[in-house]
């Protein structure tokens, strides 16, 4: 039995899908075919059913998984144990949203590349939902959300913590006061928020809509620093993370309004599917991202 094939084996099981499995190996359709074709052959039965385009794993082929995942794990850690540690090597995907896609990117992205320079990162951005559609079709590693608290058993949660959500406006805003403040006191100032549907947006409008309330904003896109570049120049409010505004707040650039009657539990959290097979380099930026601060 080759281990190329349990390889191939893994990867139409995880994608559903022959197609997906041969451009995620880089090849043709025709070999991964024969690939599993070969294994059932060994093994003397079905692996996966074909019913109408769609690939569904036999039980058979459920029990299998397991045995191949294992296989394909130990391979990748012998292969790893022979070359030295800093030549741990991969190509990972991550799913984001956009604020968390450009922190991430600033902050943190230039020291992990210096410690694992052989390390590919490709960054994506979605909202919450489509963040778990895609790691359920491991058409990503990991997902970083910023949304209400997220729990479920297929997935593992490798780091999580709360975050602070301000209403805020430029420093010299005609709209910036020390004042206490409602929803319905704000619903006619010229809002600049992230997209519908995404994250914290989701949140502020569920709690709007609690109150009966609607905002319509003046303008919507998904880059915080473009955001906060606006609010800067004193037109407009937003609603955004502490992390994004805290250093334009501290230099007297933002400030924070007092809003006293919206409560918006919002949550960071990195998230890989408890099926998902660690490789070494999967391991190292969960180590890496684990052993520094959220920012």
């Amino acid at each position: 039995m080759e281990i190329r094939n349990l390889i191939t084996f893994v990867q139409v099981a995880e994608l559903n899908n022959f197609t997906k499995a041969a451009r995620a190996l880089d090849y043709s359709q025709s070999t991964v075919s024969f690939q599993i074709k070969q294994l059932e052959s060994e093994l003397g039965c079905l692996l996966f059913e074909r019913i109408n385009h769609t690939v569904t794993l036999t039980e058979r082929g459920q029990e299998l998984l397991e045995y191949a995942k294992q296989v394909c794990h130990l391979t990748d850690e012998f292969e790893q144990s022979m070359r030295a540690p800093h030549e741990i090597n991969g190509f990972l995907r991550v799913v984001t949203p956009d604020s968390v896609c450009e922190d991430m990117i600033l902050s943190n992205y230039v020291d992990f590349h210096r410690k694992y320079p052989n390390i590919s990162l490709k960054f994506t951005t979605a909202n919450t939902d489509d963040m778990f559609h895609i790691l359920d079709h491991n058409e990503a590693d990991l997902m970083l959300t910023l949304d209400s608290h997220v729990y479920r058993s297929d997935y593992v949660i490798a780091k999580e913590e709360p975050i602070k959500m301000h209403f805020v406006t430029g420093a010299d805003s005609p709209y910036a006061t020390d004042k206490p403040l409602t929803l319905r006191d704000m619903q006619d100032f010229p809002f600049i928020l992230t997209e519908r549907g995404f994250g914290y947006r989701r949140l502020f409008d569920e709690a709007l809509a609690k109150q009966s309330l609607e905002i319509l904003p003046m303008l919507e896109l998904g880059r915080t620093d473009v955001i906060t570049k606006i609010l800067e120049s004193g037109t407009g409010v937003s609603f955004l993370p502490e992390f994004v505004t805290k250093q334009r707040v501290a230099k007297g650039k933002l400030t924070y309004l007092n809003v006293t009657d919206i409560q918006a539990d919002v949550w960071k959290q990195l998230i890989y599917h408890k099926n998902k097979w660690l490789t070494d380099s999967m391991r190292a930026l969960l180590e890496y991202i684990k052993s520094h601060e959220f920012r």
